[in-house]
């Protein structure tokens, strides 16, 4: 650790340099902008480095490096895990970097490293183009690409990390490197689900796809519905062609101009059909769960982008969230998936998901460390609350859910989904032969482990 004097000059240099923004506790808008999504996080970086450009991020992980203080990386998004602050170290913030540009006849987009899915989704819609996003527009870009990406486009356009075509990357001695299938293959590889351990993503390059309509169906029944409901669901999924999307979702009836007041503030049952086509067609899919008795329905095409908005959760919430992956989904498991809906904490934001696969997801390459692409479900107990006095029951709450559906799992993790639940699920999420290789590549571009707040691969 440096010396006050010398660290004082150095952040006195810091500040002069660099282009964008540096807080220090104490200055006027630091607590604005150490604060994160996840209301639970309540971290004091000693320097927060708000970048403009990626000259701007050399800069702030040269002078972290000089005074050997820890750093991490703050991307667009929501870091629920709170891996996007540390205390006392150095925050290179990339949320000013949100610049996008579509190249329409190659289908790509190049976007900045803290840019939102509102950015991408954004920029892309006036061409009738789309990648997997996430399922909100709030999502950071560079986080959910690198940690694999799964969303309503997965099933017919793949993973966002199998529409990853180039990375731009600052690596832990402050080098510039691009990362290609044709440049540092090895590195490449490495950034298709092992996050942000090899560097800061200042730019990422994706490949598009035609999306000239996009439609949903959602219809919202009383919670005792559910077992129905999800049966279904399953068998209209199992036999639906790849642009059919979508889940299950419980969640608390919210204050929309939808939902009846009677369901307003209680425990509902909601089946989501998301659409990459045409109403007509989506109508045709959706009539077995229209014809179940149900309280409201919204059957529309609507732009993809405008979508993506439907689920956004305000900042500021307590979060907590976790992940379990299925084979299949057989009634026995259905009742235990609905049994946990139950003990939900309501009225809250939080919300009780089931998600397909297959589709482009299983066909996707298969080289990659993304172990749960050969899953057909995932379940993703999404706890969201106010109320710190809630915090016990909510996150006990989320085990619950995964020791319910634990019996059949197939024990894989999507990492963008949890926070820190130890070494073990870090090394389900990467598999174990893809975690040693990944261990050698972290070696040769960061040894020190710099990158260290993340879901962390040690070098080997």
């Amino acid at each position: 650790m440096a010396s006050l004097s010398k660290a004082g000059a150095a952040l006195i240099a810091l500040r002069e340099d660099l282009a964008g923004d540096v807080f220090a506790p104490g200055d006027f808008g630091y607590d604005e902008a150490r604060a994160v999504y996840n209301g639970m996080i309540d971290r004091r970086p000693g320097v927060i480095a708000q970048c403009v450009d990626e000259a701007d991020v050399v800069r702030s992980v040269r002078f972290a490096r000089e005074l050997d203080l820890p750093v991490a990386v703050r991307g667009g998004g929501h870091s629920v895990a709170g891996t996007a602050l540390n205390d006392g170290g150095v925050v290179v913030d990339l949320r000013h970097m949100r610049g996008t540009t579509v190249d329409p006849a190659a289908e790509a987009i190049r976007v900045g490293g803290g840019a939102t899915m509102s950015d991408l989704d954004g920029a892309t819609q006036p061409y009738g183009l789309a990648t997997t996003g996430g399922r909100a527009s709030t999502i950071g870009v560079g986080g959910f690409v690198l940690g694999g990406g799964t969303g309503w486009l997965d099933r017919s356009c793949g993973l966002a990390v199998d529409n990853l075509l180039g990375v731009e990357l600052v690596t832990a001695d402050g080098s510039r490197v691009h990362a290609s299938a044709d440049e540092n293959p090895e590195l490449f590889w490495a950034l298709h689900g092992g996050g942000g351990n090899f560097g800061i993503a200042t730019a990422l390059t994706l490949a598009l796809h035609e999306l000239p309509e996009f439609s949903i169906a959602l219809v919202l029944y009383l919670p005792e519905a559910g077992p129905e409901v999800v049966r279904t669901y399953r068998e209209l999924i199992t036999a639906a062609p790849v642009e059919a999307s979508g889940g299950i979702l419980y969640l608390t009836g919210p204050p929309a101009e939808f939902v009846p007041p009677h369901l307003v503030g209680t425990l509902v049952c909601g089946a989501l059909l998301a659409y990459a086509g045409a109403e007509e067609a989506m109508r045709k899919l959706a009539e077995p769960l229209l014809a179940l008795p149900h309280e409201t329905e919204v059957v529309t095409e609507i732009p993809y982008a405008d979508f993506q908005t439907m689920f956004d959760d305000p900042p500021g919430l307590r979060n907590h969230w976790s992940v379990e992956f299925t084979a299949d989904a057989p009634d026995d498991f259905v009742d235990a998936f609905c049994g946990r809906a139950r003990s939900m904490p309501v009225p809250t934001d939080t919300q009780h998901m089931l998600f397909p696969q297959g589709g482009a997801i299983a066909d996707g390459p298969r080289e990659y460390p993304v172990p749960y692409r050969d899953a057909r479900w995932a379940v993703h107990p999404f706890a969201a609350w106010e109320d710190p006095a809630d915090d016990e029951r909510a996150v006990q709450w989320v085990r619950d859910v995964r020791a319910a559906v634990r019996p059949w799992s197939t024990g894989a993790v999507h990492l963008n989904f949890i926070g820190d639940e130890g070494a073990d699920r870090v090394i389900a999420g990467l598999g174990a032969k893809n975690a040693q290789r990944l261990a050698r590549v972290k070696r040769r571009y960061d040894p020190d482990n710099v990158f260290r707040f993340n879901h962390n691969i040690r070098p080997a």
